[in-house]
């Protein structure tokens, strides 16, 4: 039911308690709570060419989803549509059950819908502490609480600090971000997100352009982070892949090819053929 949430019934369940408070009966499971996400043959032409075609998705609540495929086969404009970037050419997107294809991208971040980029965006002159101030800032509708006293701004440090030693970066709260090592700048990125309150994060290829140790720290912080937030993201890395993933959709040419877990899609021979190739099998 676009737009809508639709329940069901279940005489196994339990009593279920809502985000705001609210509870539903025994045995009423809602579809919302089980996917969080989820598109209906979501289309992007441009010009005559499908970057996106028939695309049907659908996260699970509480989950790690990777959208994984070659160069081209429309997992960064998948991601520009369901943020709202770019404006699907037909299909619709679904978020906790309400349909926000028409939405514009604030709204739809209000709603816990947020997303990293590829490349790391932190103000670089800014300490560590004072970018993830400018998100809680952000998020309480204070924007332009940077011209105000010293005084007022702090009361968004105890909070900007918490975020800070989530993603492990305490000792670095002084630093300005253009100092930073890169793959600490992505755990301050991460964190930056983490400030604007999400469900759900999607994360553009969150290790790129870092070696080994930052992979491999960027990866536990997404492992510790999915215990409260869902998570779907675009990764190149098939290790990090394998290791972080309950769930992987494989694209093609802008269409869904495959999906499951990565010992299944490991053995499908399209998905060979079209991605991993033979070497990862």
């Amino acid at each position: 039911m676009p737009g809508g949430v639709r329940c069901l019934r279940d005489t196994d369940s339990k009593k279920l308690a809502t985000r705001d408070g609210a509870s539903r009966g025994r045995g009423e499971i809602c579809l919302a709570d089980e996917f969080i996400l989820e598109t209906q043959g979501l289309t992007k032409e441009f010009a005559g060419f499908f970057a996106v075609r028939d695309v049907s998705l659908k996260v699970r609540r509480g989950h790690i989803h990777a959208l994984i495929g070659p160069n081209g086969a429309g997992k960064t404009t998948c991601f520009n549509l369901l943020t709202k970037f770019l404006k699907p050419s037909a299909g619709t997107i679904l978020y906790k059950g309400q349909d926000i294809t028409s939405m514009a991208p604030a709204d739809v971040a209000r709603l816990g819908l947020v997303r990293s980029f590829q490349i790391s965006a932190v103000f670089p002159h800014m300490t560590a502490l004072e970018n993830v101030r400018v998100a809680l800032q952000r998020q309480h509708g204070s924007s332009f609480d940077f011209w105000r006293s010293k005084t007022v701004l702090n009361r968004f440090n105890p909070k900007a600090m918490e975020l800070l030693n989530d993603v492990g970066l305490s000792e670095f709260a002084n630093t300005p971000a253009v100092e930073m090592p890169y793959g600490r700048k992505r755990a301050l990125e991460i964190a930056t997100t983490l400030a604007l309150d999400p469900e759900m994060m999607l994360l553009d290829e969150p290790m790129a352009g870092m070696g080994h140790e930052d992979i491999e720290k960027i990866a536990t912080l997404i492992k510790r982070i999915s215990a409260k937030y869902t998570i779907l993201m675009v990764e190149h890395n098939l290790s990090v892949v394998a290791n972080l993933s309950d769930v992987i959709t494989v694209l093609t040419r802008g269409q869904v090819l495959a999906q499951g877990d990565y010992s299944e899609l490991s053995k499908d021979e399209r998905v060979k053929e079209a991605y991993l190739g033979a070497g990862h099998a």
